[in-house]
């Protein structure tokens, strides 16, 4: 992606959905043009892969498991050793010793250290040249090959995407979905992982104002 630095501001080619030359985009040059962090963008990545998982692993202890309310035999006399419940963690279909217990993962991090994450990322991007901007997206019968079409005339037919839209698009994303190397995001929703997950990212010119505006610093 060629760029051109302007005073705090940054232009981006805009690409037409034929892949020919379109206009251009000005963003700012704090969420496009910074020096990446990549401690926080590490950090932000390990909150926000934590904070996916359901937590609901479970198994069941003796207290769990059904049955075994009964003395299984007499006390005394078989000369073998007591037991008095036959769920005993030492008995065959008996409860588990510390197994795992549903408990959450969740990971807090500051506001102001997961919008610097995104900027990194996208200012990395940026001058990696792994930034595609197009004037819109638009896939009219929401159908995968009609899709795939789009992503030839761009050339990124064989690139890991994240596609970044400016609201939700019921056709883009039927069309995207059953592409296992493309993933299609609300560009407001996007999270460092997101941003991260991909060779290249495929931006909505609307998109990219949306996400320019939500992270720059304002003085």
């Amino acid at each position: 992606m060629e760029l051109f630095t302007l005073q705090n501001k940054m232009k981006l080619n805009v690409l037409k959905i034929d892949g020919s030359k379109g206009s251009s985009v000005t963003v700012d040059d704090t969420v496009f043009g910074i020096k990446p962090n990549e401690s926080v963008v590490h950090q932000a990545v390990i909150a926000e892969l934590a904070n996916s998982r359901q937590g609901t692993h479970a198994s069941k202890n003796r207290s769990a498991v059904r049955g075994g309310g009964k003395k299984p035999f007499a006390q005394k006399g078989r000369g073998v050793a007591r037991a008095g419940t036959t769920r005993s963690p030492i008995w065959k279909g008996g409860g588990v010793v510390f197994g795992p217990e549903p408990h959450g993962y969740d990971t807090k991090m500051p506001k102001k250290m997961r919008r610097l994450a995104r900027r990194s990322v996208l200012s990395d991007r940026a001058s990696a040249g792994d930034l595609v901007v197009v004037d819109q997206i638009d896939v009219k019968n929401g159908k995968t090959k009609e899709f795939i079409e789009v992503l030839k005339a761009l050339s990124l037919e064989s690139k890991k995407l994240t596609i970044l839209v400016a609201a939700e698009n019921n056709k883009v994303f039927l069309a995207a979905r059953n592409i296992p190397h493309v993933y299609v995001v609300v560009a407001t929703s996007a999270s460092t992982y997101d941003l991260l997950d991909c060779e290249v990212l495929l931006f909505e010119k609307a998109a990219l104002a949306l996400l320019n505006d939500s992270l720059v610093v304002k003085s």
